[in-house]
């Protein structure tokens, strides 16, 4: 097998083209509203802090992916994700077994600075 300079670049960019990190972050972005607000009894925690750190995780992705996707800065990231964070605990208010949750929003906050922490790590390598 011989190497091929050119198949690596056709790699990299259709893996840095914007529109395959967008259709990623509003994949995760209707699954993560989904999970949110599906009747509590659906989801059974691991552990105690499990929801916590599935929110971290949910928010560590939809910036990470926002950052990828749109060329938005990092306060701009921020306040979007915390909003829609805000928006998740508002719907849960109406879901079935679910409740809002401050601590929820915290944790949001935890997973969005994480991810762009990530993308800028990742992104100076």
């Amino acid at each position: 097998m011989h190497y091929n300079p050119n198949r690596r670049k056709r790699f990299y960019k259709a893996v840095a083209h914007p529109l395959l990190w967008r259709t990623l972050f509003f994949l995760a972005l209707i699954g993560s509203y989904t999970l949110s607000v599906l009747p509590g009894e659906t989801v059974a925690p691991l552990f105690f802090w499990s929801d916590k750190l599935n929110h971290a995780i949910a928010f560590l992705v939809l910036a990470f992916l926002m950052r990828m996707g749109w060329r938005v800065d990092y306060l701009k990231v921020v306040v979007l994700l915390i909003l829609y964070g805000a928006f998740i605990e508002f719907s849960q208010l109406f879901a079935i077994h679910r409740s809002a949750e401050l601590a929820d929003v915290v944790a949001d906050t935890v997973g969005i600075f994480i991810g762009l922490k990530l993308f800028k790590l990742l992104r100076l390598s």
